[in-house]
Protein backbone atom coordinates (compact mmCIF):
# COMPACT_ATOMS: atom_id res chain seq x y z
CA UNK A 1 0.00 0.00 0.00
CA UNK A 2 1.58 3.10 -0.57
CA UNK A 3 0.28 6.91 -1.45
CA UNK A 4 1.35 9.73 -2.66
CA UNK A 5 1.32 13.51 -2.92
CA UNK A 6 1.89 15.91 -5.77
CA UNK A 7 2.98 19.54 -6.29
CA UNK A 8 3.79 21.25 -9.80
CA UNK A 9 7.53 20.74 -8.28
CA UNK A 10 7.56 17.41 -6.21
CA UNK A 11 6.60 14.59 -5.03
CA UNK A 12 6.18 12.76 -1.65
CA UNK A 13 5.50 8.96 -1.40
CA UNK A 14 4.66 6.39 1.81
CA UNK A 15 5.01 2.57 1.03
CA UNK A 16 3.58 1.17 3.90
CA UNK A 17 4.83 -2.48 2.99
CA UNK A 18 8.58 -1.03 2.35
CA UNK A 19 8.29 1.38 5.35
CA UNK A 20 9.58 4.21 3.12
CA UNK A 21 9.17 7.42 2.69
CA UNK A 22 10.56 9.59 -0.44
CA UNK A 23 10.64 12.96 -1.64
CA UNK A 24 11.84 13.82 -5.38
CA UNK A 25 11.84 16.72 -7.05
CA UNK A 26 12.67 20.27 -6.36
CA UNK A 27 10.88 21.23 -2.51
CA UNK A 28 11.75 25.27 -2.60
CA UNK A 29 8.58 26.19 -0.20
CA UNK A 30 8.32 30.29 0.92
CA UNK A 31 6.61 28.74 3.88
CA UNK A 32 6.30 25.51 5.31
CA UNK A 33 2.20 25.65 4.83
CA UNK A 34 3.06 24.88 1.34
CA UNK A 35 4.11 21.87 2.43
CA UNK A 36 2.12 20.99 5.16
CA UNK A 37 0.08 17.80 3.10
CA UNK A 38 4.21 16.81 2.83
CA UNK A 39 4.72 16.94 6.47
CA UNK A 40 1.48 15.06 7.76
CA UNK A 41 2.58 12.25 5.35
CA UNK A 42 5.96 12.05 7.23
CA UNK A 43 3.77 12.17 10.52
CA UNK A 44 1.54 9.53 9.46
CA UNK A 45 4.13 6.99 7.92
CA UNK A 46 5.65 7.42 11.33
CA UNK A 47 3.16 6.44 13.25
CA UNK A 48 2.64 3.45 10.96
CA UNK A 49 6.13 1.65 11.03
CA UNK A 50 7.92 -0.09 13.94
CA UNK A 51 11.94 -0.18 14.07
CA UNK A 52 12.89 1.55 10.65
CA UNK A 53 11.54 4.07 8.53
CA UNK A 54 13.65 4.76 5.38
CA UNK A 55 13.34 8.42 4.21
CA UNK A 56 14.35 7.80 0.40
CA UNK A 57 15.73 11.06 -1.01
CA UNK A 58 17.90 9.49 -4.20
CA UNK A 59 16.15 12.01 -6.52
CA UNK A 60 15.84 15.03 -4.36
CA UNK A 61 16.82 17.61 -6.76
CA UNK A 62 17.02 21.04 -4.62
CA UNK A 63 15.41 21.67 -0.79
CA UNK A 64 15.65 24.92 0.55
CA UNK A 65 16.30 25.51 4.37
CA UNK A 66 12.39 25.90 4.99
CA UNK A 67 11.99 22.86 3.64
CA UNK A 68 14.59 21.01 5.29
CA UNK A 69 13.61 22.70 8.83
CA UNK A 70 10.40 21.46 9.01
CA UNK A 71 11.19 18.05 7.58
CA UNK A 72 14.02 17.50 9.94
CA UNK A 73 11.98 19.03 13.32
CA UNK A 74 9.49 15.89 12.83
CA UNK A 75 11.97 13.61 12.28
CA UNK A 76 13.85 14.93 15.47
CA UNK A 77 10.44 14.86 17.25
CA UNK A 78 9.96 11.37 16.74
CA UNK A 79 12.80 10.08 18.01
CA UNK A 80 12.57 11.69 21.06
CA UNK A 81 8.92 10.74 21.55
CA UNK A 82 9.81 7.13 20.17
CA UNK A 83 12.63 5.36 21.71
CA UNK A 84 11.68 1.93 19.34
CA UNK A 85 12.00 3.88 16.09
CA UNK A 86 15.42 4.47 13.92
CA UNK A 87 15.45 7.04 10.84
CA UNK A 88 17.59 5.93 7.95
CA UNK A 89 18.14 8.18 4.70
CA UNK A 90 18.89 6.96 1.88
CA UNK A 91 20.64 9.15 -0.90
CA UNK A 92 23.43 9.23 -2.97
CA UNK A 93 26.93 10.76 -4.03
CA UNK A 94 24.75 12.03 -7.15
CA UNK A 95 23.19 14.98 -4.91
CA UNK A 96 25.69 15.53 -2.42
CA UNK A 97 24.78 17.87 -0.64
CA UNK A 98 21.91 15.69 0.85
CA UNK A 99 24.35 13.79 2.78
CA UNK A 100 26.71 16.78 3.87
CA UNK A 101 22.71 18.50 5.46
CA UNK A 102 21.37 15.03 6.72
CA UNK A 103 24.80 14.00 8.29
CA UNK A 104 24.18 17.04 10.52
CA UNK A 105 21.27 15.43 11.73
CA UNK A 106 23.11 12.36 13.33
CA UNK A 107 25.22 14.52 14.90
CA UNK A 108 21.86 15.62 16.96
CA UNK A 109 20.69 11.93 16.77
CA UNK A 110 22.38 8.99 16.85
CA UNK A 111 19.42 7.16 15.95
CA UNK A 112 18.81 9.28 12.15
CA UNK A 113 22.05 7.52 10.03
CA UNK A 114 22.67 8.33 6.47
CA UNK A 115 23.00 5.34 3.76
CA UNK A 116 24.94 6.13 0.52
CA UNK A 117 23.01 3.60 -2.39
CA UNK A 118 25.24 4.06 -4.45
CA UNK A 119 28.24 1.72 -2.18
CA UNK A 120 26.03 -0.89 -2.36
CA UNK A 121 24.18 -1.09 -5.40
CA UNK A 122 27.54 -0.56 -7.13
CA UNK A 123 29.57 -3.50 -5.20
CA UNK A 124 32.10 -4.12 -7.66
CA UNK A 125 32.63 -0.46 -8.43
CA UNK A 126 36.16 -0.43 -7.67
CA UNK A 127 37.55 -2.70 -9.98
CA UNK A 128 35.36 -1.71 -12.63
CA UNK A 129 36.55 1.96 -12.41
CA UNK A 130 40.20 1.31 -11.88
CA UNK A 131 42.22 3.95 -14.23
CA UNK A 132 44.85 1.54 -15.33
CA UNK A 133 41.70 -0.05 -17.07
CA UNK A 134 41.12 2.45 -19.61
CA UNK A 135 43.50 1.38 -22.69
CA UNK A 136 41.54 -1.90 -22.07
CA UNK A 137 38.24 -0.65 -22.09
CA UNK A 138 38.93 1.26 -25.95
CA UNK A 139 40.49 -2.37 -27.08
CA UNK A 140 37.22 -3.81 -26.16
CA UNK A 141 35.25 -1.52 -27.23
CA UNK A 142 37.43 -1.41 -30.72
CA UNK A 143 36.48 -5.15 -31.18
CA UNK A 144 32.57 -5.10 -30.10
CA UNK A 145 32.14 -2.38 -32.57
CA UNK A 146 33.52 -4.63 -35.73
CA UNK A 147 30.15 -6.70 -35.01
CA UNK A 148 27.92 -3.91 -33.18
CA UNK A 149 27.72 -1.22 -36.44
CA UNK A 150 25.70 -4.05 -37.91
CA UNK A 151 23.85 -5.32 -35.05
CA UNK A 152 22.32 -1.59 -34.20
CA UNK A 153 20.42 -1.09 -36.70
CA UNK A 154 18.13 -3.90 -36.05
CA UNK A 155 17.72 -2.82 -32.27
CA UNK A 156 16.30 0.41 -33.78
CA UNK A 157 19.58 2.55 -33.83
CA UNK A 158 19.33 5.22 -36.85
CA UNK A 159 20.26 8.84 -37.88
CA UNK A 160 18.02 11.17 -36.05
CA UNK A 161 17.15 9.95 -33.22
CA UNK A 162 17.34 11.67 -29.19
CA UNK A 163 20.05 8.34 -27.62
CA UNK A 164 20.92 8.33 -23.75
CA UNK A 165 23.95 5.81 -23.30
CA UNK A 166 23.86 4.79 -19.84
CA UNK A 167 26.41 3.63 -17.76
CA UNK A 168 29.08 5.31 -20.51
CA UNK A 169 32.05 4.65 -18.94
CA UNK A 170 35.22 6.21 -20.94
CA UNK A 171 32.52 7.59 -23.38
CA UNK A 172 34.21 5.85 -26.75
CA UNK A 173 30.84 3.99 -27.46
CA UNK A 174 29.18 7.39 -27.90
CA UNK A 175 32.13 9.05 -29.68
CA UNK A 176 31.83 5.77 -31.88
CA UNK A 177 27.59 6.37 -32.12
CA UNK A 178 28.24 9.58 -33.32
CA UNK A 179 30.25 9.54 -35.79
CA UNK A 180 28.70 6.45 -37.03
CA UNK A 181 25.32 7.37 -37.32
CA UNK A 182 24.65 10.69 -36.22
CA UNK A 183 22.09 11.06 -34.01
CA UNK A 184 20.57 14.52 -33.26
CA UNK A 185 21.35 14.77 -29.56
CA UNK A 186 23.54 12.32 -27.41
CA UNK A 187 23.31 12.50 -23.44
CA UNK A 188 26.09 9.76 -21.98
CA UNK A 189 25.53 9.56 -18.14
CA UNK A 190 28.03 7.82 -15.59
CA UNK A 191 28.84 7.67 -12.31
CA UNK A 192 32.40 7.94 -12.20
CA UNK A 193 34.06 11.47 -12.71
CA UNK A 194 37.21 10.36 -13.40
CA UNK A 195 35.45 8.12 -16.63
CA UNK A 196 33.58 11.09 -17.51
CA UNK A 197 36.72 13.83 -17.09
CA UNK A 198 38.35 11.02 -19.82
CA UNK A 199 35.61 10.57 -21.82
CA UNK A 200 35.40 14.76 -22.41
CA UNK A 201 39.14 14.72 -22.80
CA UNK A 202 38.57 12.31 -25.89
CA UNK A 203 35.51 13.90 -27.43
CA UNK A 204 37.15 16.98 -27.11
CA UNK A 205 40.64 15.08 -28.81
CA UNK A 206 38.43 14.27 -31.82
CA UNK A 207 36.36 17.62 -32.42
CA UNK A 208 33.39 16.22 -31.45
CA UNK A 209 31.41 18.70 -28.79
CA UNK A 210 28.03 17.94 -28.05
CA UNK A 211 28.02 14.61 -26.55
CA UNK A 212 26.32 15.25 -23.10
CA UNK A 213 28.37 14.03 -20.30
CA UNK A 214 26.09 13.58 -17.55
CA UNK A 215 26.95 12.68 -14.32
CA UNK A 216 24.75 10.34 -12.16
CA UNK A 217 23.50 6.78 -10.58
CA UNK A 218 22.20 4.71 -12.91
CA UNK A 219 19.49 3.44 -10.41
CA UNK A 220 17.90 7.11 -9.75
CA UNK A 221 18.65 8.70 -12.98
CA UNK A 222 18.03 12.45 -13.02
CA UNK A 223 16.28 12.35 -16.14
CA UNK A 224 13.07 13.30 -17.47
CA UNK A 225 10.64 10.47 -18.26
CA UNK A 226 9.93 9.40 -21.97
CA UNK A 227 12.53 11.83 -23.49
CA UNK A 228 15.00 9.09 -25.62
CA UNK A 229 13.83 7.41 -28.83
CA UNK A 230 16.90 4.99 -27.98
CA UNK A 231 18.82 4.02 -24.42
CA UNK A 232 21.52 2.33 -24.35
CA UNK A 233 23.52 0.19 -21.78
CA UNK A 234 26.45 -2.15 -22.37
CA UNK A 235 28.42 -4.18 -20.30
CA UNK A 236 26.62 -2.80 -17.23
CA UNK A 237 23.30 -5.13 -15.97
CA UNK A 238 26.32 -7.41 -14.96
CA UNK A 239 27.78 -5.21 -13.00
CA UNK A 240 24.74 -4.42 -10.97
CA UNK A 241 23.76 -6.61 -7.81
CA UNK A 242 20.11 -5.31 -8.58
CA UNK A 243 19.75 -5.32 -12.42
CA UNK A 244 15.73 -4.86 -12.67
CA UNK A 245 16.21 -1.32 -10.83
CA UNK A 246 18.60 -0.48 -13.27
CA UNK A 247 16.26 -1.99 -16.52
CA UNK A 248 13.28 0.29 -14.60
CA UNK A 249 15.10 3.11 -15.31
CA UNK A 250 15.87 2.76 -18.51
CA UNK A 251 12.49 1.50 -19.51
CA UNK A 252 11.55 5.05 -17.38
CA UNK A 253 13.49 7.30 -19.42
CA UNK A 254 12.58 5.93 -23.02
CA UNK A 255 9.75 7.16 -25.10
CA UNK A 256 6.58 4.87 -25.71
CA UNK A 257 7.97 3.27 -28.91
CA UNK A 258 11.73 3.66 -28.41
CA UNK A 259 13.91 0.77 -27.37
CA UNK A 260 16.32 -0.44 -25.13
CA UNK A 261 19.50 -2.02 -26.48
CA UNK A 262 21.60 -3.64 -23.90
CA UNK A 263 24.99 -6.20 -24.32
CA UNK A 264 26.04 -8.47 -21.41
CA UNK A 265 28.16 -11.53 -21.43
CA UNK A 266 28.49 -15.07 -20.49
CA UNK A 267 31.65 -15.61 -19.14
CA UNK A 268 31.76 -19.16 -18.39
CA UNK A 269 31.58 -19.83 -22.48
CA UNK A 270 34.89 -18.07 -22.83
CA UNK A 271 36.96 -20.77 -25.11
CA UNK A 272 40.31 -21.44 -26.58
CA UNK A 273 42.09 -23.83 -28.36
CA UNK A 274 44.76 -25.30 -27.90
CA UNK A 275 45.03 -26.01 -23.89
CA UNK A 276 41.02 -25.78 -23.77
CA UNK A 277 40.35 -27.46 -20.48
CA UNK A 278 42.46 -24.93 -18.23
CA UNK A 279 40.83 -21.99 -20.27
CA UNK A 280 37.13 -23.94 -19.65
CA UNK A 281 38.14 -24.40 -15.85
CA UNK A 282 39.19 -20.65 -15.22
CA UNK A 283 36.10 -19.15 -16.93
CA UNK A 284 34.31 -20.92 -14.71
CA UNK A 285 35.84 -20.19 -11.96
CA UNK A 286 35.52 -16.12 -12.79
CA UNK A 287 31.72 -16.61 -13.03
CA UNK A 288 31.95 -17.65 -9.38
CA UNK A 289 34.36 -14.81 -8.59
CA UNK A 290 31.83 -12.10 -9.45
CA UNK A 291 28.90 -13.71 -8.26
CA UNK A 292 30.83 -13.18 -4.75
CA UNK A 293 31.01 -9.92 -5.26
CA UNK A 294 27.17 -9.56 -6.15
CA UNK A 295 27.71 -9.56 -9.50
CA UNK A 296 26.62 -11.66 -12.83
CA UNK A 297 28.89 -11.88 -15.69
CA UNK A 298 26.60 -15.04 -16.83
CA UNK A 299 23.79 -12.37 -17.40
CA UNK A 300 23.93 -12.47 -21.50
CA UNK A 301 21.59 -14.96 -21.97
CA UNK A 302 19.35 -13.83 -19.48
CA UNK A 303 18.61 -10.58 -20.91
CA UNK A 304 15.11 -11.50 -22.73
CA UNK A 305 14.12 -12.70 -19.43
CA UNK A 306 14.83 -9.47 -17.46
CA UNK A 307 13.62 -7.11 -20.31
CA UNK A 308 10.03 -8.80 -20.54
CA UNK A 309 9.57 -8.56 -16.59
CA UNK A 310 11.04 -4.34 -16.63
CA UNK A 311 7.59 -4.35 -19.01
CA UNK A 312 9.45 -4.35 -22.79
CA UNK A 313 8.00 -6.39 -25.67
CA UNK A 314 8.66 -6.92 -29.02
CA UNK A 315 12.26 -8.63 -27.57
CA UNK A 316 15.11 -8.83 -30.16
CA UNK A 317 18.00 -11.04 -29.06
CA UNK A 318 20.83 -11.98 -30.49
CA UNK A 319 25.00 -13.16 -29.31
CA UNK A 320 28.27 -12.68 -31.23
CA UNK A 321 31.57 -13.99 -30.70
CA UNK A 322 34.43 -11.66 -29.89
CA UNK A 323 37.60 -13.34 -31.54
CA UNK A 324 41.12 -13.30 -31.73
CA UNK A 325 40.66 -13.24 -35.38
CA UNK A 326 38.68 -9.74 -35.55
CA UNK A 327 41.74 -7.94 -36.19
CA UNK A 328 45.20 -7.84 -35.14
CA UNK A 329 45.31 -11.01 -32.24
CA UNK A 330 47.49 -9.50 -29.65
CA UNK A 331 44.31 -6.63 -29.04
CA UNK A 332 42.47 -10.11 -27.76
CA UNK A 333 45.65 -11.34 -26.11
CA UNK A 334 45.79 -7.79 -24.62
CA UNK A 335 42.16 -7.68 -23.24
CA UNK A 336 43.17 -11.54 -21.58
CA UNK A 337 46.13 -10.07 -19.82
CA UNK A 338 44.28 -7.12 -18.08
CA UNK A 339 41.22 -9.72 -17.21
CA UNK A 340 44.11 -11.71 -15.60
CA UNK A 341 45.41 -8.90 -13.72
CA UNK A 342 41.74 -7.74 -12.26
CA UNK A 343 40.34 -11.07 -11.84
CA UNK A 344 43.37 -13.04 -10.74
CA UNK A 345 45.15 -10.32 -8.77
CA UNK A 346 42.58 -7.59 -6.99
CA UNK A 347 39.98 -9.46 -6.85
CA UNK A 348 40.53 -12.98 -6.52
CA UNK A 349 42.89 -11.70 -3.25
CA UNK A 350 40.47 -9.45 -1.94
CA UNK A 351 38.15 -12.73 -1.84
CA UNK A 352 40.91 -14.66 0.10
CA UNK A 353 41.80 -17.21 -2.39
CA UNK A 354 44.86 -18.95 -1.49
CA UNK A 355 47.98 -18.66 -3.34
CA UNK A 356 47.12 -22.38 -5.12
CA UNK A 357 43.94 -21.62 -6.60
CA UNK A 358 45.31 -18.26 -7.98
CA UNK A 359 48.00 -20.06 -9.33
CA UNK A 360 45.73 -22.48 -11.20
CA UNK A 361 43.41 -19.36 -12.06
CA UNK A 362 46.25 -17.05 -13.84
CA UNK A 363 47.21 -20.24 -15.81
CA UNK A 364 44.07 -20.60 -17.55
CA UNK A 365 44.32 -17.05 -18.38
CA UNK A 366 47.67 -17.59 -19.90
CA UNK A 367 46.68 -20.55 -21.71
CA UNK A 368 43.64 -18.35 -23.41
CA UNK A 369 46.05 -15.85 -24.71
CA UNK A 370 48.71 -18.84 -25.97
CA UNK A 371 45.26 -19.65 -27.76
CA UNK A 372 45.13 -16.19 -28.90
CA UNK A 373 48.77 -15.85 -30.45
CA UNK A 374 48.81 -19.25 -31.33
CA UNK A 375 49.06 -19.78 -35.51
CA UNK A 376 46.54 -22.26 -35.57
CA UNK A 377 44.76 -21.12 -32.18
CA UNK A 378 40.99 -19.68 -31.78
CA UNK A 379 39.91 -17.57 -28.98
CA UNK A 380 36.62 -16.34 -27.95
CA UNK A 381 34.19 -13.97 -25.56
CA UNK A 382 30.76 -14.57 -25.91
CA UNK A 383 28.43 -11.45 -25.87
CA UNK A 384 24.81 -11.13 -25.87
CA UNK A 385 23.35 -7.91 -27.79
CA UNK A 386 19.62 -7.30 -26.87
CA UNK A 387 17.01 -4.85 -26.89
CA UNK A 388 13.42 -4.41 -26.01
CA UNK A 389 10.03 -1.75 -26.83
CA UNK A 390 8.77 0.52 -24.37
CA UNK A 391 4.92 0.00 -25.50
CA UNK A 392 3.21 2.60 -26.85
Amino acid sequence: MSTTVFSSSFNAEFDANGQEFSLAGVIRPRSVDEIAASISMLKGAIDDVRGVLYINVKRLVQMNNTAFQAFARVVLDACRARSDLRFVVVTSSVVGWIERMFTHLNRIEPRITVEVYDSKFYPGQAFVEDMSFIPILRTQTKMTWRHERTILPRHGMRPGIVMADICCGIGDFAMLVKKEFQPTRVVALDHSKTSLGYARDMAASFGIADIEYTYGDASEMLLEDNQFDFVTCRHSLQIFNRPIVLLKELYRICRPGGRVYITNEKNSHCLGEPRSRSIQWTYNEVAKLFSHFDMDVEFGPKSRRYLVDAGFDEIIMESFMVTNLDGDPQDFADVIAAWENVYAGEMAVKRGDPPEFIERFRQGFSDHIFAALHPRGYSGWPVWAASGRKPP
